[in-house]
């Protein structure tokens, strides 16, 4: 509470002097109160080198959005977190051992931040500038950065929030320089940013081993003391440290991020950085990533904000104006289309609606419990509201905020790859039955392991090496009922599931039915190459487990009865993700109305691998539910082919 009413104050003292040009040097020195003097310090050491002053300068007048933990608790919070990482508990329990701290010891530290303004040191600050103005004019790979290149990409003294106010740089630099040390000196590569920055690279993955573990871990390791010695962590962390890492030996670099996907309920992390050649070259993922590659090609974005150090002015004056005050960062900026092309939108609102302010939002689709989630604003004018920017082949929506909540103010609505605006809209008066497979869109890997299931058999024998043995069904498609009917009378001791040549095995799950409800069970037996353990994943109830063995060839695996036994009906599970509707669970299928909500469409319990639904809108846009398991729903149109759209 402490930083928002901080931050409050600073916005609404600059935006009450909007009326002269803004002197945020003095605004910042003003908010430092009491540590006014250690700002002053820095000014008046630079005051006869104009470069380190307009620097200075730089990282004053913006260092009012950029805010530190309060108090001890962050250092003793350090402490336990050191002993833990550097004990021999395994990662996993590292993890848990921070999570239970943070949780009983330290809950709501994140709350208790201050501005960096009010406590920085003169030492500290004059430190960081030396040292970042000695990389910028030694190191060769970093002699091509303008000046405000460096002041973004190099110069800084932190690269995110909260980070602790060390001496970051020289642990960083002194732990992992000796990759620039060790480089070969030649006449080619030996002083470009790419090269420099991949041994580096290689050498931080080398001594930290990177352990990505991406659900909640406690709080985040941000003091130089530890940022190297990270055991786990979530892509975010390994970013963190890749380019405090990075700058530290003078490579410039920077975090760039999405709030969410097009298609999926989270957001995303990475870095990038500024090559010799002027290009930005993006890393996928964090340090375990080459930049330059190709990034994300099967992804969709509806936005890409870039963390720098600089104040996003535009936002404050959204800070100070706006009735609703969505929280976003204020030092984050839009570089969309830095990444693809994009599209500057106009949605006229419904007639309605009435704002209580001049703004919009604009939203995407996430799912489980939560639909529309914010991205971005935009202004209203005339009743049409704008965007700039934005991504395309995402599903949008239009909110804004009528004094209470956000409300919807436009129908659904895609913006296709060529840019141009596709409303989603139901037809009440054509009623349609829909019949549903999934929850979730089918991806290039789950598509691949499901179709390992084709050529896949269904024998019988009397001999257990299935001599002879009498093929009574074989997979000709993916599309598979739940319950396999075999077309057969035969009594045989040995059944099994047979996979065609270059597949692995890769089946979830296989069952034996005498009568199409209760499976039997025997003995189960495999082939050679597989083991006990990889055969029982094919009987153990789990459809994320899979039987599957390290050689291509004469995969099966199956059951002994112990007697000749009539099997007449079978269930094969391939490989998925939970995703394929599961009998027994419960779902829920709601279609949007057109307006402003959802409208349920029943709830109903899974009796088969499809769900089938009548007397719905055609054209809706629609959203399953499982109220059973799982994470992952999108919604989704159905054309009158049967094709499914997912978003």
């Amino acid at each position: 509470m402490k930083r928002l009413f901080y931050i409050s104050f600073i916005l609404i003292s600059l935006f009450c002097s909007c009326k002269s040009k803004i002197d945020y040097l003095e605004y910042a020195l003003i908010s430092a109160g009491r540590n006014r003097p250690q700002l002053e310090q820095v000014l008046e050491h630079y005051k006869d080198d104009p470069e380190k002053l307009a620097a200075a300068k730089f990282l004053i007048e913006n260092m009012p959005a950029h805010y530190s933990y309060q108090g001890e608790d962050i250092n003793r919070y350090y402490e336990l977190a050191y002993k833990i990482i550097t004990s021999n508990l395994t990662p996993k329990e590292q993890r848990d051992s921070l999570l239970s701290i943070s949780e009983k010891q330290f809950l709501g530290l994140e709350h208790r931040t201050i501005p960096d303004v009010k406590v920085i040191t003169s030492d500290f600050l004059i430190h960081n500038i030396d040292d970042a103005f000695e990389k910028w004019k030694t190191f060769e790979w970093a002699s091509h950065l303008t000046f405000d290149d460096f002041c973004e990409w190099l110069l800084p003294y932190k690269a995110v929030e909260l980070q602790n106010l060390d001496s970051w740089r020289d642990t960083l630099s002194n732990y992992f320089g000796d990759a620039i040390t060790n480089m070969v000196v030649d006449d080619d590569q030996y002083g470009t940013t790419y090269y420099t920055l991949d041994a580096v690279r290689n050498n931080i993955i080398s001594k930290v081993k990177p352990l990505g573990m991406y659900n909640n871990s406690g709080y985040p390791l941000l003091s130089a003391d530890l940022l190297h010695k990270q055991t786990f962590g979530r892509c975010e962390d390994y970013v963190n440290l890749a380019v405090l890492t990075y700058r530290s030996v003078g490579l410039p670099a920077v975090i760039d991020e999405t709030p969410y996907w097009g298609r999926y309920r989270a957001g995303h992390t990475w870095y990038t950085i500024l090559s010799d050649r002027g290009e930005e070259l993006h890393a996928e993922w964090d340090v375990s990533s080459v930049p330059g590659w190709s990034f994300f090609q099967d992804k969709r974005i509806p936005k890409v904000y870039r963390r720098k150090y600089a104040i996003n002015r535009e936002r404050v004056v959204y800070k100070n104006e706006s009735a609703y005050k969505y929280p976003f960062d204020l030092c984050q900026h839009d570089i969309t289309d830095k990444y693809f092309r994009t599209t500057d939108v106009e949605i006229e609102l419904f007639k309605d609606i009435t704002p209580v302010e001049k703004y919009a939002y604009i939203a995407t689709f996430n799912g489980k419990n939560i639909d529309w989630t914010v991205v971005d604003y935009g202004n209203i004018e005339n009743g049409v509201a704008k965007f700039d920017k934005m991504g395309r082949n995402v599903l949008y929506l239009i909110l804004v905020y009528d004094g209470n909540q956000l409300i919807p103010a436009s129908k659904p609505f895609v913006i296709t790859k060529i840019g141009e605006i596709r409303y989603i809209d139901l037809d009440w008066h054509t009623k349609e039955t829909v019949t549903l497979k999934r929850k979730y869109y089918e991806s290039n890997n789950v598509a691949k392991m499901r179709n390992r299931i084709l050529g896949g058999k269904i024998q019988c024998s009397d001999n257990p090496q299935f001599k002879n043995a009498t093929t009574v069904y074989e997979i000709t498609s993916t599309d598979i009922p739940d319950i396999i009917t075999l077309e057969t009378t035969k009594k045989n001791r040995y059944w099994r599931y047979l996979s065609s040549d270059g597949t692995y095995g890769s089946i979830a799950e296989l069952s034996f039915f005498t009568n199409d409800t209760t499976d039997i069970k025997g003995n189960y037996i495999y082939c050679s190459n597989a083991t006990s353990a990889e055969a029982s994943k094919a009987f153990d109830g789990d459809r994320l487990t899979n039987f599957e063995t390290t050689v291509e060839n004469d995969n099966w695996v199956g059951m002994d009865f112990g007697k000749p036994t009539e099997i007449s009906y079978i269930r094969i599970v391939p490989r998925s993700d939970e995703n394929d509707i599961l009998p027994g669970d419960e779902y829920e299928l709601k279609y949007w109305d057109g307006v402003g909500g959802w409208i349920s469409a029943g709830t109903t319990i899974a009796t088969d691998n499809r769900l089938q639904y009548n007397d719905i809108p055609k054209g809706a846009l629609m959203w399953l539910s499982n109220h059973t398991r799982g994470w992952d729903e999108r919604p989704f149109v159905i054309f009158e082919n049967g094709k499914i759209e997912w978003w």
